[in-house]
């Protein structure tokens, strides 16, 4: 099946969030490349950013379900 390279961009402002979100990142972790996080307390927000190798619908599909968490949202950008 074809791959393609993205980019996960993940702003969370509800920390409570933080587990659920490493457990959806656990499990797609064959596809992840690497992940960056950065917390900025001034805003009081975690940003995090997953560069991930995988077919167009599980970069879809890891997106979407960290974008449904409480206070967390996403945006992709694909090569």
């Amino acid at each position: 099946m074809e791959t393609r390279v993205a980019l996960i961009g993940i702003v969370v402002k509800n920390f409570d969030s933080a587990n659920h979100i490493n457990n959806i990142l656990h499990d797609y972790g064959e596809y992840i490349i690497g992940r960056m996080g950065i917390p900025y307390k001034e805003k009081n927000i975690n940003i995090i950013s997953v560069a991930i190798d995988a077919p167009n619908d599980i970069i879809s599909a890891l997106s979407g379900k960290l974008g449904q968490l409480d206070g967390v949202s996403t945006k992709t950008i694909y090569n």
